[in-house]
């Protein structure tokens, strides 16, 4: 059961490193759609593409755009994975996990503030509660869904 809930531990985490990760449409990569023009986009030919595991391989647009679409795919069929897993675990279980999971982000956060300057607190607060709003509006959009697929049956 410990070693159980220890890799079950470690698989629900892995979401949250995924979403650290950069996202399509980020820095990284080019979003499908998303023009923009070279000069607002980063740093040239002749500097390296930035942080991230593909940073210094100079992809092409269409090669940054196929490995976000994987890297998304990658990071949703974790998500899954996880999810069926943390399901079979007791209502417990389960509420132990997200407390422990919860106050280790909260920790991080914390820990993450401290180091900043000011008025970079003040931008980093104002990013997580943007981020909180946005977790807001999923939550009540799936439950909504959710609603609408049981009227429908």
């Amino acid at each position: 059961m410990r070693k159980t809930l220890i890799a079950l531990m470690l698989a629900a985490a892995l979401p949250t490193v995924a979403m650290a990760a950069p996202q399509p449409g980020g820095p990284d990569f080019d979003a499908p759609g998303m023009h923009q023009d070279r000069d607002h986009r980063g740093p040239g030919p002749d500097m390296k593409r930035g942080p991230g595991p593909f940073g210094e391989l100079d992809l092409d647009r269409e090669q940054r755009q196929q490995i976000g679409k994987l890297l998304g795919e990658q990071m949703h069929s974790r998500h899954e994975i996880t999810e069926r897993y943390l399901a079979k675990l007791s209502p417990a279980d389960q509420k132990a996990l997200q407390d422990e999971l919860a106050a280790k982000k909260a920790k991080t956060d914390s820990d993450i503030r401290a180091l900043l300057k000011p008025d970079q607190q003040k931008q980093f607060d104002e990013i997580k509660k943007k981020q909180e709003e946005r977790r807001a509006e999923w939550a009540e959009f799936k439950a909504w869904k959710a609603e609408k697929a049981k009227k429908a049956q």
